[in-house]
């Protein structure tokens, strides 16, 4: 298998238990967020629902290619539930603040494998195929951040450099 089939599989494996790990964090935050945060909370359950179709939109590529999902997959769904239940127990900004963080990361990340995989139709057309949602939510949270000092700073890298390293490690396992 050559070098590019390899960064392939691994990424839409990486993706896949990404995308649980997403659904894990908005399911700790609507946990949490019917008590601290109410507003926020059907929103939250749309952005689970996005999640949700892109977990599956990664699992068919998986199921397609014949392989196994990731071995950090309940890692990141247990981890992103600790994650959603902390954010979530903090507020509405922190929630903010999470989701802005997580998908700047995976933007970037998402937008790289499109880059390395531009004639792999399979990969290509399934990152495609969530980019505009993963946008859509950094954009809307955003919103919600302005102003958020010391606090959002802090959150906002600890949030990006936990997804950093699980997005490493799920890479190397």
């Amino acid at each position: 298998m050559d070098a590019k089939t390899q960064f392939s599989n691994r990424a839409m494996k990486v993706n896949h238990a990404g995308e649980q790990g997403a659904i894990g964090i908005y399911t700790g935050q609507i946990f949490m967020a019917r008590w601290t945060a109410s507003h926020l909370v059907q929103e939250l359950r749309a952005i689970r629902v996005h999640e949700r179709e892109h977990r599956t939109i990664f699992h068919d590529v998986l199921e397609r290619r014949g392989l196994p999902r990731c071995r950090s997959y309940y890692l990141c769904a247990t981890g992103g539930y600790v994650l959603g239940i902390v954010t979530g127990l903090c507020g509405a900004r922190a929630i903010s603040l999470t989701t802005v963080a997580v998908e700047r990361v995976v933007l970037r990340h998402l937008r790289h494998q499109l880059a390395m995989l531009s004639d792999d139709d399979d990969a290509s057309g399934a990152i495609t195929a969530i980019l505009r949602d993963e946008q859509e939510h950094h954009d809307q949270a955003s919103i919600r951040t302005q102003d958020s000092g010391m606090f959002g700073r802090m959150l906002s890298a600890v949030v990006s450099g936990a997804t950093e390293s699980v997005i490493w490690l799920g890479m190397r396992l």
